[in-house]
């Protein structure tokens, strides 16, 4: 069977291609997911792949999830079909995710970082407590926590004047969010951070900004690894390289 013939497009591409698509979240039946696009894409294909290996062709800025560029797209993709059809799955590097688990309810695993916060705005916030493998960290009023994993830690955590952490650091950054006496970010070893969240009419736990439970405190969101990295598939990322890039 010709290799254009088990090939298959997510539906938004397909209908711009005039071709039969199907759902993101079918592409776990794949072998490989090539996700073109920026780091936000791969955000979004990751969370239909599950299990499957993603490769990021960078058409963005910067490019952290992103390692193939695309003059190299094409030759990237040939490599590791073949070594699909030789050795049975692409070469990979495994990337940790989060998962938050409230009132039993669990949302959907987060590649970058996972937020609890109370309303936003004048007057908003909540009053929030933290716990990290059951040890106090802090407790006291702000816009939310932050919890992002190495790979997040260039992301939305960078903005909130977290600390950058290399991806092969087996480790979670602990980020408060515009705390009224804000406590020095905290990069952990953790097994598990509890948030707690008080005074607040309502709260969000939101996953790498797409997936967003609402809350009523007093609550409890506990944070800790998805059982399942995400599979990265292609070349390595030069890190350094895309640090560059954040000017």
């Amino acid at each position: 069977m010709c290799i254009r013939d088990r090939i298959w497009l997510d539906e938004a591409t397909a209908d711009a291609l005039d071709h039969a698509g199907h759902p993101v979240d079918r592409m776990s039946e794949c072998d490989l997911v090539v996700s073109i696009g920026g780091d936000g894409t791969l955000l979004f294909a990751a969370r239909g792949a599950d299990e499957a290996p993603v490769m990021g062709v960078n058409l963005g800025e910067v490019g952290f999830l992103n390692a193939t560029p695309p003059e190299e797209a094409v030759a990237t993709v040939e490599r590791e079909v073949e070594r699909i059809a030789t050795k049975g799955q692409p070469r990979t590097r495994a990337v940790p995710r989060l998962r938050a688990t409230n009132d039993g309810e669990t949302l959907p695993p987060a590649l970058n970082e996972i937020v609890v916060q109370g309303r936003r705005g004048p007057g908003g916030g909540a009053d929030v407590a933290v716990e990290v493998d059951g040890a106090s960290y802090l407790d006291g009023h702000a816009d939310g926590v932050l919890v992002a994993t190495p790979t997040g830690s260039t992301a939305y955590n960078l903005s909130e004047g977290g600390p950058l952490i290399h991806p092969t650091v087996d480790a979670l950054v602990v980020t408060e969010m515009c705390a009224d006496e804000t406590m020095p970010p905290l990069v952990v070893d953790a097994d598990e951070i509890v948030v707690r969240v008080t005074n607040a009419p309502e709260a969000v736990v939101v996953g790498d900004g797409r997936t967003r439970e609402t809350i009523e405190p007093p609550a409890e969101v506990t944070i800790d690894r998805a059982p399942e990295p995400l599979r990265i598939a292609g070349p390595p990322l030069e890190f350094f390289s895309a640090l560059d890039k954040l000017d």
